[in-house]
């Protein structure tokens, strides 16, 4: 399936209001407000939104472009421009080199290391999974399920244990067996936030100190939550040093554009979209294919 198809909501929604751009003889104020609307109900952001717009105005006017459909290949000319050039790989230094998951509770954190997992060792890597949410019995249950499925290894603590201590255990696991890759999961709610917070900073400094190394902290997030999405970013990475996102539930979401949004703010790179519950269902990130399959 094409990832046009792949992304439902996000694509019909946002096409759909440039459709009423699209076709258009003239381009008038009520041209710019139905892109600024399509723009920010597809969560890009109202300072975003406008930023983008004057760009396209300055361009559309220096390349006399006097209907709709040019200012929409403007538009998404631009976005492309906005999202192209960041470094969508994953660093695998070390041995082994350790990934950290993190994000809330719901967001499809413990699915999304099972989809990682199990693209990582169709590539010939072996990964361990490290269950480090071990205040939820079920995430823990969840993460083994994957393992299997996906032909990892899983190391778990006993439930409630210190979440650093079973990373911990997983990558020294890791490194004795000649592994590559150790994923580690981590809590998503702590008794409060600046709990969650000091909990995920502590994991990341012990993920390190042992024999591997911490080249990748991965924040998931749940692109049906939008713009507050935004604030979780902002939160996690002030605790977890994170260096990309992988947005979730991409295929029920109409705001397609929080990808521009978090890019545009925070300057941390998306590297995954989520675009189904299927084991393949998790792609990388292109935003030429992202940017076509929205407005087309």
């Amino acid at each position: 399936m094409s990832l046009r198809n792949r992304l439902g909501s996000a694509r019909g929604a946002f096409a759909t209001r440039l459709a009423a751009v699209r076709g258009r003889d003239e381009v008038d104020a009520a041209t710019w407000e139905r892109l600024e609307e399509a723009l920010i109900l597809a969560d890009v952001g109202v300072v975003p939104s406008a930023a983008l717009l004057t760009l396209v105005r300055e361009r559309a006017a220096v390349e006399g472009a006097s209907d709709g459909d040019g200012v929409v290949e403007i538009l998404k000319e631009e976005i492309v421009g906005r999202l192209d050039g960041a470094d969508r790989t994953l660093s695998v230094a070390g041995a082994p080199s350790v990934w950290l998951f993190v994000g809330v509770n719901g967001v499809g954190k413990t699915t999304t290391i099972g989809k990682v997992g199990r693209r990582q060792v169709a590539q010939g890597r072996r990964v361990v999974f490290a269950a480090g949410d071990t205040y939820r019995a079920a995430a823990v249950d969840q993460l083994a399920l994957w393992a299997e499925r996906a032909g990892a290894t899983v190391v778990r603590g006993a439930e409630g244990a210190d979440p650093s201590s079973v990373v911990f255990d997983a990558v020294e696991h890791a490194a004795a067996q000649g592994v590559d890759l150790v994923l580690a999961d981590t809590a998503g709610r702590v008794h409060t936030r600046r709990n969650l917070m000091d909990e995920l900073a502590k994991v990341r400094r012990v993920a390190g100190k042992g024999a591997g190394t911490v080249t990748e902290t991965l924040l998931v997030l749940d692109a049906t939550t939008g713009q507050n999405g935004l604030v979780q970013a902002r939160q996690f990475g002030e605790a977890a040093d994170v260096t990309g996102l992988i947005l979730t539930k991409m295929d029920g979401s109409a705001r397609g554009g929080i990808v521009l949004a978090v890019e545009d703010e925070l300057g941390i790179p998306v590297k995954f979209v989520g675009v189904g519950e299927g084991l393949d269902d998790l792609v990388p990130f292109e935003p030429g294919e992202f940017v076509d399959a929205l407005f087309e």
